[in-house]
């Protein structure tokens, strides 16, 4: 029934696949929105609000300027994803086997978010440089139009270090953001069956379990833009402005400044991150990858706690 083992190297690798596609093709949709959002963070007296930012930036580029820093969204996410989801199902097996059965079971969250965590770290080395120079395209008008004329601009101006500067505070938005992606996701999931779905997993269509990864994953995006909503705001103005760090830029934003774009962020990310698992979860299906079920108590632990008959 199977195409591979679960935990082979070609389930890795096609766990990676899709998420090259799942974050790829996600992140390159919401180009328009993402542009307007990074410039109402770096420019609010300028782009009020998103139909403003909208009518703003149609009214000086035309339609045409909403696709600006697509190639870098593509190229940096896709490669962003593959990390992601790839090193993710690394981890989580890694990690689960330390513990072993029993407590991989009850310490699962813990589980989700230090795989989902260390994944991430690597991720966002593969994002950064591509991440740079979508920033630059989208809020330093006249700078560069396109992904060519960006990046030899940018190492002529500060060298490689104009890549990789934004890393750090891409790991204190991303990090949060993937831990919560990943444990919400999957305790989401967990609850669904358990609560709200009429039936067993296994007794579902394929159809009907991917519409459950879609509503665990909306659920799991809404929580994932308030916890990396204050660190997005600061990587946009950083990205923008040479010489600043994080804590001068976090200091000057303030509280109120760092909240800036919220609502736009919760439908963008929403959306994204419910599209992301379904795509994801798709991929699985299509190569025929094994997807486990949400976990269940081993029975050597029911027996341990006296649940057993």
């Amino acid at each position: 029934e199977y195409s591979c083992e679960y935990g082979s190297l070609k389930f890795y690798a096609l766990c990676g696949v899709g998420g090259v596609l799942s974050c790829g093709l996600t992140h390159t949709a919401v180009v328009p929105l993402d542009l307007v959002k990074c410039r109402m963070q770096v420019d609010p007296q300028k782009y009020k609000s998103i139909f403003n930012g909208f009518s703003v930036t149609v009214n000086e580029d035309g339609v045409r300027g909403l696709a600006k820093g697509w190639a870098p969204t593509f190229i940096g996410y896709s490669m962003q994803g593959l990390c992601k989801f790839g090193f993710y199902e690394v981890f989580k097996i890694l990690y689960g086997n330390m513990l072993g059965e029993e407590n991989a079971y009850m310490w699962r969250t813990s589980l989700y978010l230090a795989a989902s965590a260390s994944a991430e770290f690597f991720a966002d080395i593969a994002l950064a440089p591509m991440e740079a120079a979508k920033v630059r395209i989208q809020t330093q008008p006249g700078y560069a139009n396109t992904l060519r004329q960006a990046v030899p601009k940018m190492f002529g101006e500060e060298g490689i270090w104009a890549f990789y500067k934004g890393v750090a505070p891409l790991w204190m938005r991303q990090i949060p953001y993937t831990m919560m992606k990943f444990a919400c996701f999957e305790r989401t999931v967990e609850a669904l069956y358990k609560y709200v779905v009429p039936k067993p997993r296994s007794e579902c269509t394929k159809g009907e379990q991917l519409v459950v990864t879609f509503v665990a994953g909306y659920i799991a995006g809404v929580f994932c833009a308030i916890v990396s909503h204050p660190a997005d705001s600061v990587v946009s103005v950083l990205n923008k402005e040479k010489g600043s760090s994080a804590s001068q830029v976090l200091q000057r934003l303030g509280f109120k400044g760092v909240w800036k774009g919220l609502f736009a962020r919760i439908i963008m990310i929403g959306t994204l991150t419910a599209l992301q698992w379904f795509i994801y979860d798709s991929v699985k299906v299509y190569f025929r990858l094994p997807r486990p079920p949400p976990p269940e108590m081993p029975e050597s632990l029911k027996k341990k706690l006296g649940l057993t008959e």
